[in-house]
Formats: structure tokens, sequence, C-alpha cells
């Protein structure tokens, strides 16, 4: 018996599979080739040789397709899944796997194919209705307090999800809400899915969703072309971002979301943004707080320093006031005199009883309204006195406020150089095994830089 030929085994032939897949290539080539087949694309993929692969179905059935680059180069449209196409190629069995394979040499649209048509009806009724609209969709918050998930447990656009999210915002808690993401009863499932997680929302624990799936068919991502889906991704009472399929893949669930991205991964950086990001910028904030508690500090020990200075050597306003004071009650005195003298002399020479009680009273007025003036001359430096010294408390008052003590009661601490004394504000200026000195509320603590410790940007 020659190699690959049948063989007669009790009336029956025994064939060799390679001799199988030849003779059943040549019987189709000899009986269809070449042929002409009308049909919707499904799982259309182009390779990086150029090659197209691809299936041809209807209701009743479905074909592998080869495009080879010769014949893809002479396209004159980019295929896609659900376009409805008519092809010409030759019928032949693919030997190393025994599938039946349509090597395809040229193509034509013949439709857009029945999914892809019921697509567009319902994109056009639901953008009709306004459920499509710029204006009602929303900004994504900036620091999410938790993130929702939907998509299946077995996904892999879950794993690249929860890693992304763990590496950008490990300090954002994630709340899983598992659903079917293909089949019949997966848009069922979605919805049932987004409702709990907006029973959460409302109670404050998230305020973000993301709806991810890996890319796929036409028919693999049809869950996601469902009107109760859109409806419930239209009443969510948080941002919901879509990130159903690859780059090219577009769903009735990204038009209705509030934000779409290009693939699941995506979908969790636009999420979070980095946590180093934040406290580059926390670090930044509190060194200008820093400074300007330290400026302001200074300003007021120099407003202490000019009133303490007043307090004891007093302006050239007071030093005026003193010195009218001082004349006024210098003239006083030299009136009083001169009138006691007067008094005197006159008394001297009558030496009258009534002149001797005139003087008396004169004097005692006079003792009287010296008393007075310079009872009026303390109260005013009094005064004055006082308002400087509520000045000094009220400035001291403020520089408690500013004692960079408070500072650090609330947690902070103070970085030095162990060796010199130098503040340290970036990670810049430290190195591995560098003595460190951290100034506390109550003390100091002596540290060390540990190698793993020093991260910088």
């Amino acid at each position: 018996m020659t190699d690959g030929a049948p063989a007669a085994s009790a009336g029956r032939r025994i064939w060799a599979v390679g001799a199988l897949c030849r003779a059943v290539a040549d019987a189709l080539e000899a009986r269809f080739n070449p042929v002409s087949v009308r049909g919707e694309i499904t799982g259309f993929s182009r390779a990086g040789s150029g090659h197209c692969y691809f299936s041809l179905k209807d209701e009743q059935g479905q074909v592998r397709c080869a495009m080879f680059r010769r014949a893809a180069g002479l396209l004159s449209f980019a295929p896609r899944d659900g376009e409805l196409v008519e092809v010409t190629g030759r019928l032949g069995v693919y030997e190393q796997r025994g599938d039946l394979q349509l090597v395809v040499e040229s193509m034509r649209r013949a439709g857009q194919g029945a999914l892809f048509e019921q697509f567009l009806r319902l994109k056009a009724r639901l953008e009709d209705e306004g459920l499509f609209d710029a204006e009602r969709k929303r900004e994504l918050p900036l620091l999410p307090r938790g993130i929702g998930i939907v998509t299946s447990l077995g996904a892999a656009a879950l794993h690249d999800v929860v890693t992304c999210l763990h590496r950008r915002a490990p300090h954002v808690p994630v709340v899983l809400a598992p659903a079917a993401v293909q089949g019949s009863q997966a848009p069922g499932e979605l919805v049932r899915a987004l409702e709990s997680l907006y029973s959460l929302a409302e109670r404050g624990t998230i305020d973000l969703v993301l709806l991810v799936r890996g890319g796929g068919s036409i028919e693999d991502l049809w869950a996601f072309n469902d009107e109760q889906l859109a409806r419930a991704i239209v009443r969510s009472p948080v941002p919901v971002v879509s990130g159903v399929g690859h780059e090219t893949d577009f769903t009735i669930a990204d038009f209705c979301a509030d934000l779409r991205a290009p693939t699941p991964t995506a979908a969790a950086e636009l999420a979070a943004q980095p946590r180093e990001t934040w406290l580059a910028a926390l670090h930044l904030l509190h060194e200008r707080l820093q400074g300007a508690a330290l400026r302001r500090l200074d300003r007021a020990s120099q407003r202490l320093d000019q009133a303490a200075a007043h307090l004891g050597r007093p302006s050239a306003r007071t030093a005026q006031q003193h010195l009218r004071s001082e004349r006024q009650a210098q003239r006083l005195r030299f009136a009083v005199a001169t009138r006691v003298r007067s008094a005197q002399d006159e008394v001297t020479h009558r030496r009258g009883p009534r002149l001797r009680l005139a003087l008396a009273t004169r004097v005692q007025r006079a003792r009287e309204q010296l008393v007075r003036d310079q009872q009026a001359l303390r109260a005013g430096l009094a005064g004055r006195l006082e308002r400087a010294r509520r000045q000094c408390e009220h400035i001291e008052l403020r520089l408690k406020l500013l004692d960079p003590r408070l500072v650090l009661q609330r947690g902070y601490a103070l970085l030095t150089d162990a060796q010199a004394g130098h503040p340290i504000t970036s990670v810049h200026h430290v190195q591995p095994g560098q003595a460190v000195r951290a100034v506390l509320a109550d003390g100091e603590v002596d540290l060390r830089v540990a190698p793993a410790a020093v991260n910088r940007p």
C-alpha cells in the first residue's frame, strides 16, 4: 500500500487523516470553487503580517475566512464586525486543524448587518431622547472617597483595573459588584449590579462607578447595547466611567456614561490620580504655610520690639505733651507763688483781718487748682500707658498663636540635619544612612534614614 492511499480492510476503506483532508479539499475545489458568499463579519482581526482573519455568519451557520495581505491591500474600506459583505474566494480545508476555510480574494460591502443596524436604530432613538447630551455629563471627582466596579469575577479587565487602582491610589476603597458581561442574562445582571452600587453611593460610601469589560466581537459586547442598561447608567447618582472593549469598540453604554475610556485600564487611570501627585502638592503647601508662618512671626517680633522701645522711650509726640504739661505746671506754680507773695506783702503792710481771710482763701483755691491740674495730667498719662499695655498684650497673644510649637502639637515634626542643624525640606537633602533629628512638640528624637525610605521622584 502506498503512503496516504486508502487501504481495504474487511470491505471498507481506511483513510489517513492527511489523505482525507486532501480528498475533501479536492472535492470542494471541483464542486464549489470559485465561490461567492454573503454574510455578516464577526471576530475580525488583522495580524502584524497584514493577513486578516474573521468569520462570515448568518442565521443558519458560519464559516471561517482568511484574507491574505495581497488581497487585503486591495480593500477600499476597513471591515468591521457587524458589517454585511459579499466575498469571493476558494473553499478549502486547513489540513493542520482539519477546519473548513474560505480564502477570500475580494470583498465588498453588502449592507451594515442585522446587529449593527439594530445598534444604530437604538442609538438614534436614545440620542433623540437626550440620553447622550453633553450637558448631563458630570465631572469625575478629583479625590474619590470610594470606587465601585461592575464587571465579571473571571474577567481579565477586573485584574487590570484593580492592579492599576492599587498602584495609583491604594488609599481609595474599591467595591466590586460582580455581573455577567456576555450572554442573554448579562444585561439584567449588569443593571442589578449598578443598582446595588447606587445604594452605596446614596449613603456616601462611593462617588464613582467603573463599568468595564475586555474586547470582543459585536456579539460578545452586545450586552452593553441593552436599552435598560443604558437607562440605568443615565439615572446613576454618581459619575459613571465606561471602559468596554478596545479603543475602536463603541457601545450604547459608552454614549450614556459620563466618560468613555478606551480600555478598562484607562478607565482606572482616569478614576484615580496618582497618590504621589497629591503628596507632592501637600508637601509644597506645607512648606509654603511654614514659610508664611515664620515670616509673620518675624514681623510680629519686630512690632513687639518697636512697642517695647516706645514704652521705654516715649515718642516725640508724647515727649512734647509731657513738656507742655510741665511748662503749664511751672507757670501755675509761679502764678500761685506770685499771688502768695503779693498777699503776704499786703498783709504785712496793712495787717487787716479781712485781708488775712482773703489771702487764706486765695491760697486754698490755688492749691486746689494745682491738685486738679496734677490729677488730670496723671490721668492722661495713665490712659496712654494702659492703651500701650493692651496693645502689647494683643501682640503677645498673636505671637502665641503663631508659635511653631502649636503646629508641632498637631502631629507635625521639624526635621534637621543631626550634625549641621540645617532644616530638611526635601528628600534630595538626605542620603541613606544619614543621621537626622526630629523636633516634636515635647522633645527631640534622633533618627537615621533607612536605604529603602529615600524615595525620590
